[in-house]
């Protein structure tokens, strides 16, 4: 049977080992995500429902996650996470930080310096 998880997975990478309630849980939480999103229609969650629940070993379950939205690795930077506003709304300011005050005053005094320099030279 061909798959196209890839090798790392642990279901093809260890498909002997058992099936642990946390992966059952897991998956039936991304089964009914998924369901609910519209990416599964009732007879296949249905069928994937019960692989998940009567595989005993995780190649098994091979069936059940192929197909399915890959799961987030990673978490969103505090920069653009989101503070439970809604689309389109006018978050809160950030505070300047007085490196970035200084930053900005230098680069001002910079550009003062040089121009007068040019009216003095010219």
């Amino acid at each position: 049977m061909s798959s196209n998880l890839p090798i790392s997975s642990p279901y093809r990478s260890t498909p002997d080992a058992p099936v642990t309630d946390n992966e059952r849980n897991q998956l039936s939480t991304r089964l009914n995500a998924a369901y609910e999103a519209g990416s599964l229609d009732s007879d296949d969650y249905r069928q994937r429902l019960d692989i998940l629940f009567a595989a005993q070993r995780l190649g098994q379950l091979v069936p059940v996650v192929e197909g399915l939205p890959p799961l987030q690795t990673y978490t969103d930077p505090a920069i653009v996470a989101s503070n439970n506003g809604q689309p389109g709304e006018v978050s809160v300011a950030r505070s300047a930080t007085s490196l970035a005050v200084l930053a900005v005053g230098g680069v001002i005094g910079l550009i003062a310096l040089i121009a007068i320099l040019l009216v003095i030279l010219l």
